[in-house]
């Protein structure tokens, strides 16, 4: 599969954004989609993943219930909602794939499939 992530952007601390990725190549029930982000100097942390098949979903500490990782199978599109922003969100937010169970595994070296990620910059 390839990966394209988009909708990143500038938001103050406290707002909402709604950043998306389009899939595109053959997809299976057993794939798992993940988002994670990247603050520079840092590594790529898991935020969230879904399981193509059944819709499950599995989150990482960092957005401690105010992200929400949704699917849309018709439109081929993984998306991350996030509300509360605090400028620590601050990073560039990639999207990945894997094969397996949702809750498996939350290393970034187990996903691949990167697209480009898209900046996401909360001021404070």
């Amino acid at each position: 599969v390839q990966l394209q992530a988009s909708g990143g952007g500038l938001v103050q601390a406290g707002g909402s954004l709604r950043v998306a990725c389009v899939v595109s190549g053959r997809t299976y029930s057993q794939h798992v989609m993940g988002w994670f982000r990247q603050a520079p100097g840092k590594d790529r942390e898991f935020v969230a993943a879904v399981s193509w098949g059944t819709g499950d979903t599995y989150y990482g500490d960092s957005d401690k219930g105010r992200f929400t990782i949704s699917l849309d199978v018709a439109k081929n599109t993984v998306y991350l909602q996030m509300n509360n922003l605090k400028p620590e969100d601050t990073a560039v937010y990639y999207c990945g794939a894997r094969y397996g169970m949702v809750t498996s595994t939350t290393l970034a070296y187990d996903f691949g499939s990167w697209g480009q990620g898209t900046q996401v910059t909360v001021s404070s």
